[in-house]
């Protein structure tokens, strides 16, 4: 992987677009979505498609045969058969998107909200759309159309509440997974609300298949509303499938053309409906999840044994007021079926203002549980505790957890690991810069546009409008990353934080991308954490190193005095795998050297 993106002339496809251009390629897909559209536009154009007045009554038409005048005949009170088929259309039609547009209203914010916030509002959600499920449903609406005067639309929007814990539960399903992303957490860090991110991310996770759940929703509620139409419910003067079915079953024995036309429209485009739903779910591929389960990646409880919590870690060397960062006696704990599992135990460390502090260790040592307790980012089932956490000298351990996300985008900022998986796939990138500093930084959106324009440059992107314009899948590993730099500190923070940054990067990358945090850390005298596994890391950007085992804090120490005398053989064994296991320095700065660069030594 190098630190280059895509040619300016590769096309910029959006997912919808790219999902669109699957879709043309299912003929089945294609036809149904052409019946579909077919009726949509019979029932738009009714009104001027329709030879006769739908609800002229001539006897001479009673139950007649389809002539040139009446291509479908009449039914058996001598009206049109084609005209009422036309206008039928449009009740159908109009009584599916009641019923979608209730379902989607409702079902679909309080499935997100359910999955994206969890506990108590999970539980509160889903009790209330389990209790929707066991009500009896065509028992309801006989009892709404004999209280409502069988009025349409009311119907309809009771046929849409029965609709809605479908819908509930794909946009729950969806939420869960998405709010395990990283680029929801990356959303966090870049202070954006839960207003901002439900709407931004979450939201727009659950379109595809809530669009999906639509096409099927519509087909169940055409079903159900001809069926109360079959019954009687609903107006003479209204035409509709189900009333026009309801006559051609009372005369199928002798005039059955009179139940085959309406019959045939409503099962075509069900039909239609059917297969569009279909395909949709074959190209997305929607999942529906159990239930939360335990977090993958970076927020998995690290494996660790039983042990007794320890008040050690290492010494704070500045007073509080002087410190950039401080935790004090930091326990983290998981939740499990087994009870809880300590990962963190009795962790104190402080970074001074332009101070760059490494943390070092292997996996599961507890470094970035760490840090993600000090950004308040902890999943939900993890618990954190603490004698203190200040960040610039202010107590915020026990601040409101709006009062403390407040500080990530503004005095703190993030930049994480992986950083594709860090980026929304479904917006552009300047899109997911600029969104957050309009929202916490109050920036107007040229005001915004510029500062981005102004970051990116200096985080060595010299195509800032292309790379913008760009979705994250259009540039590579090393330009994301600069990317995820640029966000985190155009908010002018005074503390850093990045996690394993290099990770996912090549050997030359990486020294770039080091390279890079270093000169901003300078630049913004910003205090810097870096969180990394690898000594070669450490030697290259730090001032000073805590090394993590199992959960504690076994050494810290400047990076001279921890290269020149590791004081635990745990620290030696790292710095002897660390070397075996990168280039040498000579290597990078060759490699370096050979774009006419130099490095920090």
């Amino acid at each position: 992987m190098t630190d280059t993106a895509l040619p300016a002339s590769a096309e910029r496809v959006s997912p919808e677009r790219r999902l669109w251009a699957r879709y043309r390629r299912r003929p089945l897909g294609v036809a149904a979505l052409a019946v579909f559209l077919l009726v949509v536009l019979v029932a738009l154009f009714a009104p001027l498609l329709a030879p006769h007045d739908p609800n002229l009554v001539d006897f001479t038409l009673t139950q007649a045969p389809p002539s040139a005048e009446h291509p479908m005949g009449g039914d058996s009170a001598g009206r049109d058969i084609l005209s009422r088929l036309l206008f039928g259309a449009r009740t159908t039609l109009y009584g599916a998107a009641v019923a979608c547009l209730v379902g989607v209203g409702i079902g679909v914010p309080a499935g997100v909200a359910a999955g994206y916030f969890g506990g108590r509002t999970d539980r509160i959600c889903s009790w209330i759309s389990d209790g929707v499920q066991s009500v009896p449903g065509m028992i309801v609406l006989l009892i709404v159309a004999a209280g409502t005067g069988a009025d349409f639309t009311v119907l309809m929007v009771t046929v849409g509440v029965f609709m809605t814990p479908g819908y509930y539960r794909v946009s729950r399903s969806r939420a869960l997974a998405v709010r395990r992303e990283p680029y929801v957490d990356a959303a966090r860090v870049a202070g954006l609300t839960h207003p901002r991110i439900l709407h931004a991310h979450m939201l727009r996770a659950v379109h595809a298949p809530v669009i999906i759940q639509s096409a099927l929703t519509a087909g169940v509620a055409m079903g159900m509303q001809t069926g109360l139409q079959f019954l009687g419910v609903g107006t003479a003067s209204t035409p509709d499938w189900g009333q026009m079915m309801n006559d051609g079953f009372r005369t199928m024995g002798t005039h059955p053309l009179i139940l085959l036309w309406p019959s045939a429209a409503l099962g075509l485009t069900i039909a239609a409906l059917a297969f569009m739903g279909s395909t949709l779910a074959d190209l997305v591929n929607v999942r529906t999840e159990p239930g939360p389960g335990p977090r993958r990646g970076r927020d998995a409880t690290p494996p660790v044994g039983g042990g007794t919590e320890s008040d050690g870690g290492g010494e704070p060397v500045h007073a509080v007021e002087d410190s950039a960062l401080r935790i004090s006696n930091l326990r983290v704990a998981y939740r499990t079926p087994h009870g809880d599992r300590t990962v963190v135990r009795g962790v104190s460390l402080d970074v001074a203002p332009g101070e760059v502090l490494g943390i070092v260790g292997e996996s599961g040592s507890g470094k970035s549980q760490t840090v993600f307790s000090a950004l308040d980012l902890l999943p939900d089932s993890g618990r954190a505790t603490a004698d203190g956490i200040w960040v610039g000298g202010r107590p915020v351990g026990d601040l409101p957890r709006a009062k403390r996300h407040a500080l990530l985008g503004t005095r703190i900022g993030y930049v994480p690991q992986e950083p594709m998986s860090n980026l929304d796939p479904c917006y552009t990138i300047g899109r997911q810069l600029l969104e957050p500093l309009r929202a916490v930084h109050g920036l107007t959106k040229a005001q915004a546009r510029q500062r981005a324009h102004e970051i990116l440059r200096r985080v060595g992107i010299t195509d800032p409008d292309r790379v913008m314009a760009s979705y994250p899948h259009q540039v590579s590993g090393g330009m994301a990353q600069r990317v995820l730099i640029a966000g985190a500190v155009a908010g002018n923070p005074e503390l850093l934080v990045a996690d394993e940054p290099t990770t996912a990067l090549d050997v030359t990358v990486q020294a770039e991308v080091l390279e890079l945090l270093r000169e901003l850390q300078q630049e913004y005298r910003m205090a810097l954490v870096i969180v990394t596994h690898n000594f070669g890391v450490v030697a290259d950007i730090c001032d000073r190193v805590a090394v993590m085992k199992d959960g504690r804090i076994i050494e810290t120490g400047t990076v001279e005095q921890i290269f020149a005398r590791p004081g635990d053989p745990y620290t030696a064994e790292l710095i002897h795998a660390s070397q075996d296991d990168t280039e040498s320095r000579a290597d990078l700065d060759a490699a370096w050297n050979t774009d006419g660069r130099t490095v920090r030594t």
